[in-house]
C-alpha cells in the first residue's frame, strides 16, 4: 500500500522531470521522453506540435540537412571503434499507426547516414516459421552488429499492440510479454546497444488526409490497403494499447519518445536530433593504429 511518503516522493520525481523538460536548453530527448511511473494519455499530446523545433518548415528542412555531416561523422567513428573491439551500436525502433511516417523516416532520416553501416528491418505479420518460435526470436536475429545503426520499421511491440487490439493472445500472456520486453531491452543495453524507441504520434484527422492522398493519386495506389479503413474503426483501442505499452516499457535503459508526426518536416528533424544526441552521448573515437606510422611511411615512399 502506498504511503504519504511514497506519494510525496513520486510527486517530487514528477516535478523534477517536468523542470528538465521545460528548461530552454533542454536536450530534445528530455523534452520528448515518456516519463516513467506516470499515467500516459496520448490525447493530451498535440500531434501537430513542434516542441523545441525550428521556426517553421523551411527552417526545419535546413536544420535537418545541417545535421547530416555530424551524423555521418559519428556513424563512421562508431563503426571504426568496433574494429578495435567496441561492441556499442544503436537501434532505432519506429512504431506508429499506418501512414504515421515509419517509411518516410527511413527514407529521409536514415538517408543522412552511410547505408552500408545501417541494418534496416521491416517487421510484418509473422511467417509460419516465426510463429513456431517465441515472439522475440525474429527480433534477436535482426539486431545490428557492433558499430552498426539498426532500424526497426515496427518491432516486437506489435506483439503487445495488434495482439491486444485483435485479441490474438490472452491478457495474462500480454502482461508477461511487457516484462519479457523490458528484460530483453535491458540485456541489449548491457551488451552495448543504445535503444531509441520512437512513437510517431499521428492524429486521426491527418491519417484520413494521408489515406485520401493515396487514394486520389494513382501513383500511390500501391501504398493503399483497404484494410486501413477498417483499422480506423478501432483507433481508440490502438491508442489504449500504445498508452499501455509506452507506460509499461519506458525504462532508463530503453526509454520511449513521443514524436508529433502530423508535420513531416518536424518528424524528420526530431528523429535526426534524437539520434544525434544519443550518438554524441556515446562519443565513439577512432582507434589508434597497431603499426609504426613512420616505418610504414618510409616503406611506402620507397616503393
Amino acid at each position: 500500500m502506498a504511503t504519504k511518503k511514497d506519494d510525496r516522493s513520486q510527486d517530487g520525481r514528477k516535478k523534477k522531470e517536468q523542470r528538465k523538460r521545460n528548461r530552454p536548453d533542454a536536450p530534445l530527448r528530455d523534452v520528448l521522453r515518456v516519463p516513467e511511473g506516470e499515467r500516459l494519455d496520448l490525447t493530451a499530446y498535440d500531434a501537430s506540435a513542434t516542441p523545441a523545433g525550428p521556426a517553421g518548415k523551411a527552417a526545419g528542412l535546413a536544420a535537418t540537412a545541417a545535421l547530416a555531416p555530424r551524423l555521418a561523422n559519428l556513424q563512421e567513428r562508431l563503426y571504426a571503434s568496433s574494429t578495435a573491439g567496441d561492441r556499442r551500436r544503436l537501434l532505432l525502433v519506429l512504431q506508429g499507426m499506418d501512414t504515421s511516417g515509419k517509411g518516410g523516416t527511413v527514407k529521409h532520416v536514415i538517408g543522412l547516414f552511410n547505408p552500408s553501416g545501417c541494418r534496416i528491418r521491416a517487421f510484418k505479420a509473422p511467417t509460419p516459421e516465426e510463429r513456431d518460435h517465441p515472439f522475440l526470436w525474429r527480433i534477436t536475429k535482426a539486431l545490428p552488429q557492433p558499430g552498426e545503426i539498426g532500424i526497426f520499421d515496427r518491432s516486437h511491440y506489435e506483439d503487445v499492440l495488434i495482439a491486444r487490439v485483435r485479441a490474438l493472445a490472452p491478457r495474462s500472456e500480454l502482461g508477461r510479454r511487457y516484462d519479457q520486453i523490458n528484460r530483453f531491452e535491458k540485456s541489449l543495453a548491457d551488451d552495448g546497444v543504445t535503444v531509441v524507441k520512437v512513437f510517431l504520434h499521428l492524429s486521426y484527422e491527418e491519417q484520413r488526409n494521408r489515406l485520401l492522398e493515396r487514394l486520389d493519386n494513382p501513383e500511390k495506389h500501391w501504398k493503399f490497403n483497404a484494410g486501413d479503413i477498417e483499422e480506423r474503426s478501432v483507433w481508440p483501442a490502438y491508442r489504449e494499447a500504445y498508452e499501455i505499452a509506452l507506460e509499461r516499457c519506458t525504462t532508463d535503459e530503453a526509454p520511449w519518445y513521443v514524436v508529433p508526426a502530423d508535420r513531416k518536416w518536424y518528424r524528420n528533424w526530431a528523429i535526426s536530433t534524437l539520434l544525434l544526441e544519443h550518438l554524441e552521448a556515446l562519443d565513439p573515437t577512432y582507434p589508434p593504429g597497431d603499426f609504426d606510422v613512420e616505418e610504414c611511411r618510409r616503406r611506402l615512399l620507397a616503393t
